[in-house]
């Protein structure tokens, strides 16, 4: 990280910057109406962080901070939606992002933080890895919804 970037907590101001940095993540999604936007940042207990160089949007990820009755009732974070613009890998922003991330869970009384992804690169396993996830602590499963 340079000592001109900048590491906040994104707003509605954000959004549009935002959707710019999200097709480097995945390139062929369609952006959102703006009321989903909208109703996405204004929802309790998700957070999007976003690393700044100058006022460009460079790095993001978000945080979700789940209640729950196991665990003594302690709440677990889910981080969603890691990306790095293109431009600027390989540069820690991206582990930047992520230990904000795991900062604001841990501080929201998380006991535990869940990543996934579904890149098949060891590359990419490597790198979250080296943010500090065990890869093989739990496995996940996905289903998705049948196009309708």
């Amino acid at each position: 990280m340079t000592a001109a970037s900048a590491l906040r907590d994104l707003g509605f101001a954000d959004v549009d910057a935002l959707l710019v940095l999200y097709r480097h993540l995945n390139a062929g999604d369609a952006p959102p109406p703006p009321e989903a936007a909208r109703a996405v940042f204004g929802h309790p207990g998700l957070r999007h962080f976003g690393l700044f160089d100058g006022e460009a949007l460079i790095a993001s990820c978000n945080l979700a901070v789940i209640p729950n009755l196991t665990r003594g009732g302690r709440s677990y974070g889910v981080i969603e939606n890691v990306v790095t613009h293109a431009d600027h890998r390989g540069r820690g922003h991206g582990q930047a992002v992520i230990r904000h991330a795991i900062a604001q869970a841990w501080a929201a009384g998380a006991y535990k933080v869940v990543l996934t992804t579904s890149r098949k690169d060891p590359a990419v396993w490597a790198f979250y890895e080296s943010c500090g996830f065990d890869s093989g602590d739990k496995r996940a499963f996905v289903i998705r919804r049948p196009a309708v």
